[in-house]
């Protein structure tokens, strides 16, 4: 997105960067298969030098890799080595950018000197300046030499160059001056000087979860409120502008635009050619079905246009507003509102961002419709429409949820605790696709982003439970409804409840190649009982009661005393006799023993809570370590976080006694770092959501704070800027892995306790 604001004729940049335009010096495979030589056998150290015998290296053509429905050559060893020579009889570059995506590692050279090296993983092109070395180049034959490793899985390697071609209008913009951001929970609200008027800039996201009619629209808001600053009046135009990235998955890839009316509305529209709906699963991809659109009302005399990326900051200086393309690669969706004369009242106008991705969601083979359009009668364009006209009553109430949601955190936790709950709040819900099940049913379905792209992964529905446990238990019901059925279809056969329902955006059934089953089970029975607590009934853990059953036996055969196996922290790897684990089978147990007696079955209810009693007095004797419980049973050198302990106290079942809370709270305090509490002993690494967790054991204020501000300093101060991680290095702040996941939601245990138990501590 670009924001430009014209000022009496002086234009001023506010958001984003004005779009680039490239040329191809040696194609990609997005545009070209390339002719190559390459080995598998490591080569003489000077095979990346031009006058390398190559001859006896096999032809080949990128991109490679071992996906064969993608690739062009076959590579599945360890190491690839390739060459691939190129005849350039023009030297006139402005900025040589190499254009480069690998699965694992890399080295690139250029006619024998290293230009480029990394380890890890790209799923995209990454463009990257390696103009230090255009002297490299020389006029006739030159060579591209590439050294790949794959460390396990996926392959890949693509390369080519381009030049980023110099716009001459750059040096006529200026920087508008950043006074002042904010953030609440459902908008960030910017404030600029621009010369000699200020600009408010609002996005707003009405994720609104007790109303699912507004959550499920597609649509978000920006706001744009422009004043003098100087007791004058001054001529003003805004200026906005969305890429077609938005609706790609690959820069290369080809969409088509329109310019349409619809209603009180002027709209662009935008989307591939291809239309490949649903036909994409996995990890840090983007949609490419389906359309964005920009929307603004016709009474703003808005001016809507097209161009190439590279022509929308000339097009706004130079004032020409005729659409230069339609279909294109790169493209760029252009909106100049103009303000006219603005004085010291100030102006407001806004206008809408919106995707209609048709299709969400592939459940069980059945393609289903997001949840505005789940009976296929909605319309899109009309949609729009509607969004406009509630404006000022969808403001409204999102500016009294944000107060209200920020009044209630900051009483439950304090202030760093509510700014914690605000960072996480739209980044939970946003991980989530809205739909409406075949049965009928609500289905609230989560990716795991960033970490292995399932969908509905029931160890990312347990930590992000506390948001939507405080504002609306049915969103959980729909996190739960898809494993429920997978079970009770008969498709999954396991005695143990299911670790996911496949790879996002395909949920037919569980990908995931080893089942967590002590974990999962205990998740859903515990999920299930908080439910029922939120709601003040079991209506719902009634509906599956045969499988809770067949869940609580196995927890009651398996749980105590876990064998090797896995659990959500997974990337720690396996671990027998985990004593969190354990922890968390026995507090299964008793939730499910809580919901015999709320459905009215006393002997089931005694006999449960009688083994979880039972557990408990072993578990303290096997985990004791005399001012601490360790990580796993008997071993005393070690410890953990005992996070799953806090269902305990927040849904009442008073199995636990408070000392063990109390010892475990001191010796956590004992054992934090600059940017919070590690997970355990093993690693200086921690989870932030597990963190919020435990600190919501502490009876003291003070102690629940001490544990909580670490990890505030951490989403202020790390270096690594991304979506927020709940996975970082408590020594140094730098994100581990993992970002823009669901289970930031669980920043809201501390609200929950205080919704469930009013008045607590």
């Amino acid at each position: 997105m670009l924001g430009l604001i014209n000022v009496d004729g002086e234009v001023y940049r506010f958001m984003g960067e004005p779009g680039k335009t490239y040329k191809t010096i040696l194609p990609a495979s997005d545009e070209a298969a390339w002719e190559s030589k390459y080995t598998e056998a490591a080569p003489a150290a000077d095979w990346a030098s031009p006058a390398f015998n190559d001859s006896n290296w096999k032809n080949g053509k990128g991109a490679y890799g071992n996906d064969r429905n993608k690739v062009r050559s076959y590579w599945d060893a360890r190491d690839v080595w390739i060459r691939r020579r190129f005849t350039l009889n023009n030297l006139d570059i402005n900025k040589l950018l190499l254009k480069l995506q690998f699965d694992d590692n890399v080295e690139v050279y250029l006619n024998g000197d290293k230009i480029y090296a990394h380890d890890g993983v790209t799923y995209k092109f990454n463009i990257i300046s390696v103009d230090q070395f255009r002297n490299k180049l020389k006029t006739g034959e030159n060579v591209l030499a590439i050294h790949g490793v794959n460390t396990g899985g996926g392959s890949w390697m693509d390369a080519g160059f381009v030049d980023e071609l110099k716009d001459p209008q750059i040096d006529n913009l200026k920087t508008a001056e950043q006074k002042s951001v904010d953030l609440n929970a459902t908008q960030t609200i910017y404030k600029f000087k621009c010369g000699k008027v200020d600009l408010q800039l609002t996005f707003t996201s009405p994720l609104l979860l007790n109303r699912l009619d507004i959550l499920s629209r597609p649509i978000s808001y920006i706001t744009y409120t422009v004043k003098s600053n100087d007791s004058k009046a001054h001529n003003v135009k805004v200026y906005f502008g969305a890429s077609t990235a938005i609706a790609v998955n690959q820069p290369g890839q080809e969409v088509t635009t329109d310019k349409l009316s619809s209603g009180g509305l002027s709209l662009l529209k935008a989307g591939t050619i291809e239309q490949a709906i649903l036909q994409k699963k996995g990890d840090d991809l983007r949609i490419d079905w389906g359309y964005m659109y920009v929307a603004v009302p016709k009474t703003e005399n808005a001016a809507q246009y097209i161009t190439s990326g590279g022509e929308s900051l000339a097009s706004f200086i130079g004032q020409n507003t005729a659409s230069t393309v339609k279909p294109g690669k790169q493209l760029m969706l252009n909106t100049i509102i103009p303000f006219g004369s603005v004085g010291k009242a100030p102006v407001e106008k806004f206008m809408e961002l919106g995707y209609d991705d048709l299709y969400s969601i592939q459940y069980f083979h059945t393609n289903l419709r997001p949840w505005w359009n789940k009976d296929g009668k909605g319309n899109f364009e009309q949609l729009l429409n509607t969004a406009a006209t509630q404006y000022a009553s969808v403001q409204i109430l999102c500016k009294t949820f944000n107060a209200s949601m920020y009044h209630d955190a900051e009483k439950a936790g304090g202030k760093t605790y509510a700014k914690l709950c605000v960072l996480a709040y739209r980044q939970s819900i946003a991980a989530h696709s809205l739909i409406k099940s075949p049965q009928g049913e609500i289905l609230f379905l989560s990716k795991e982003n960033f970490s292995n792209g399932c969908i509905n992964t029931v160890d990312v529905t347990y930590p992000s439970a506390p948001l939507y446990l405080t504002y609306n238990p049915k969103l959980l019901e729909g996190m739960l409804n898809g494993i429920f059925y997978f079970s009770e279809s008969g498709k999954y056969k396991e005695s143990y409840a299911a670790h996911d329902l496949g790879t996002y955006p395909i949920a037919n059934g569980q990908i995931y190649g080893e089942g967590m089953p002590v974990e999962e089970s205990g998740n859903m029975i515990i999920m299930t009982a908080a439910i029922a607590k939120a709601e003040g009934n079991a209506s719902f853990a009634k509906k599956h009661w045969k499988t809770l059953s067949r869940w609580v036996n196995f927890l009651t055969e398996e749980g105590f005393d876990p064998k090797n196996q896995l659990c959500t922290d997974d990337f720690a790897g396996h671990l027998a006799r985990n004593a969190n684990l354990s922890a968390k089978a026995i507090v299964g147990i008793d939730c499910y023993a809580h919901l015999a007696g709320q459905l009215g079955d006393k002997a089931t209810e005694t006999k449960y809570h009688a083994i979880a009693k039972n557990m408990v007095g072993r578990w303290m004797t096997l985990a004791g370590a005399g001012d601490h419980y360790s990580l796993v049973f008997e071993n005393p050198g070690t410890w953990s976080q005992k996070y799953n302990l806090v269902w305990d106290k927040v849904l009442n079942l008073n199995l636990f006694p408070q000392s063990v809370y109390d010892a475990e709270i001191k010796f956590y305090l004992t054992k934090q770092n600059k940017y919070g509490l590690p997970l355990d002993s093993r690693k200086t690494y921690t989870k932030s959501d597990w963190i919020m967790w435990t600190a919501t054991l502490a009876a003291d204020k003070s102690d629940f704070k001490d544990l909580i501000d670490p990890i505030y300093k951490y989403a202020i101060e790390t270096p690594t800027r991304v979506p927020l991680s709940d996975w970082h290095e408590t020594t140094d702040g730098r994100q581990v892995g993992f970002q823009a996941r669901s289970v930031v939601g669980g920043y809201f245990m501390k609200m929950l306790e205080q919704k469930l138990s009013p008045g607590k501590k």
